[in-house]
């Protein structure tokens, strides 16, 4: 056996189990009970504090720093925990702060255009938030119990990040997931952007929340710096730090993707229809001749409108319009994507994308895969919800993840539907299936659910990742907004203000090849977290030995 206080491997020191694990409660003298709460009360509303910061990382302020060091604080907090329980309220607490001031804005699709009575539409969101919550409170108890003979080493510290980025994954995947505000996304900006084509979204949280621990772990061990192994421990976290952002500036210089072909020129539409009027007969009327008239306004080889422009059944598109669209398309040469709703029975219906080109022999149909729960399915045990909300839509079929791309100009073209650019992992999935992988991406979407509000930034910083991970451009045709033409490096080549009406004109040139996360999606990323934590599990057993 190790003598105490012995460093172990990777400057991982044992620790002494008198430290961060006073008596209980009950064994403890009736005076200092209240002050025990009162910590325990202060570490919460601290650790919430430091979730609305995590929040302020993200966009529209692009601040991946704070992102790391809001992490930072939370290690920090749950390390000293005294029991992972209380480790797990900490991070429930970050949670609950971070959630609440980064999804509000469902409130407003919930009240302000869905009509629901304002305290359930409140309620919703509080409980929804509490839901997500769950996730990165197992990540910290989890890791909490895993390094209970030892949390101030380096390999403590990795083991953070492969907790926060397997809890990251489960928010994505379980329930059919909602990864919006993953903890990847600040860094679209950062240093740690080289790594998207290469291990994806999650495994940039993976490093981010590592780096956060990294420093917890070096700053601890320079204040003692007289202890056994703690210059080591420094000079170990602070080399990984350097090597992580060194590390993505690097990759951010590799070519995953070449050229193809000729760049096309592209005309995004961006209708500004009003979201409380959109599904009403005047607003109908009035979408139906808004598109048609933006889309024949001028030739383009491609014309991409937002999620159902046209906000009707594809088969009661009224005949004027759809000769006129027709028309322009042959006279022209214009291949048009435009959105509607597709219907294969009186009661089997799909949110969906056409096209019609001059490439194509019949109408080209995209079914939406991903669907939203309550606005486009309604989970089992739900329907009193719903029936709470004015929802014009409803229970829809969903798509496959091999669906082919549009043809343009000797290029293919992928669209996805709003929330599906959320899912790196099934985009990824439908350019393996493709005999030929699409060249450019392009997300239809309509958020003025959710009005004026943040949403609209953080979905463009979403599109942005995706941009990343698959070296592709994306082109984004909203309703009212963020309509914009992302380079394949991520950075915005051209964008429309939000809430007018206009149209993005833009040459964009098609990309080929296939980036490490296109061929292996997270795999790598959920395995690098695995085997994280295996080896901390190792090393806990053989400190307990």
């Amino acid at each position: 056996m190790k003598r105490a206080g012995a460093p172990d491997a990777v400057g991982t020191h044992r620790a002494d189990p008198t430290i961060g694990n006073p008596a209980s409660p009950s064994s403890m003298p009736a005076g200092a009970r209240p002050a025990v709460a009162r910590g325990a009360l202060s570490r919460l509303l601290l650790a919430a504090v430091l979730g609305v910061a995590h929040t302020q990382a993200f966009a529209p302020h692009d601040w991946w720093w704070l992102q790391i060091l809001s992490l930072a604080g939370l290690v920090a907090l749950v390390a000293d925990a005294p029991r992972p329980r209380a480790a797990a309220a900490t991070a429930y607490a970050f949670g609950m702060g971070w959630f609440l001031s980064g999804i509000w804005w469902l409130y407003i699709s919930m009240h302000v255009y869905g009509e629901m009575p304002a305290w359930m539409a409140a309620l919703a969101v509080v409980l929804f938030a509490g839901y997500l919550s769950i996730w990165p409170a197992l990540a910290a108890g989890t890791w909490h119990w895993l390094t209970r003979r030892g949390r101030d080493g380096v390999l403590a510290a990795l083991a953070f990040g492969a907790a926060w980025a397997l809890s990251e994954w489960l928010r994505g995947v379980v329930f059919t997931g909602f990864p919006w505000l993953g903890s990847g996304y600040p860094h679209t900006d950062g240093p740690l952007a080289g790594f998207a084509p290469v291990i994806g979204v999650y495994g940039i949280a993976f490093l981010a929340a590592s780096a956060a621990a990294l420093l917890v772990a070096a700053v601890r061990a320079a204040l003692r710096r007289s202890a056994p192994g703690a210059t080591r421990t420094v000079a170990w976290a602070a080399g990984l730090v350097v090597g992580m952002l060194g590390g993505g500036l690097t990759l951010s210089r590799v070519a995953y993707t070449t050229p193809i072909g000729q760049p096309i020129s592209v005309r995004l539409l961006q209708g500004n229809v009003a979201q409380d009027i959109k599904f009403e007969p005047v607003g109908i009327q009035r979408s139906l001749e808004l598109y048609r008239d933006m889309i024949t306004a001028a030739p383009a080889d491609l014309v991409v409108t937002p999620e159902t422009a046209f906000p009707v059944i594809l088969q009661d598109l009224p005949l004027d319009i759809a000769k006129a669209v027709r028309t322009y398309m042959e006279q022209t040469g214009t291949t048009v994507v435009f959105g509607a709703a597709g219907a294969d029975s009186p009661v089997d219906f799909t949110n969906s994308v056409f096209a019609i080109g001059p490439e194509q022999h019949e109408l080209y149909r995209y079914n939406k895969h991903h669907l939203v729960p309550f606005g486009e399915f309604i989970p089992f045990g739900f329907r009193w919800f719903v029936d709470m909300m004015k929802m014009p839509l409803g229970d829809f079929r969903r798509g496959t993840l091999d669906q082919p791309a549009v043809p343009v100009r000797g290029i293919h073209v992928a669209p996805n539907i709003c929330y599906e650019d959320l899912f790196g992992e099934e985009i990824a999935t439908t350019l393996r299936q493709q005999a030929t992988p699409a060249n450019l991406l392009a997300n239809v979407t309509n958020l003025a659910w959710f009005g004026d509000t943040i949403a609209l930034d953080q979905h463009l910083q979403i599109s942005r990742m995706r941009a990343l991970e698959m070296r592709r451009p994306m082109l984004r045709a909203t309703n009212t907004g963020m309509t914009a033409v992302v380079r394949p490096d991520g950075t915005v080549q051209a964008r429309l203000p939000t809430f007018e009406a206009g149209t993005l004109a833009a040459d964009v040139q098609g990309m080929q090849g296939l980036t490490p996360y296109i061929r292996w999606g997270n795999v790598p990323a959920l395995a690098g977290s695995v085997l994280v934590l295996l080896l901390a599990l190792r090393a806990q057993r053989r400190r307990g030995a």
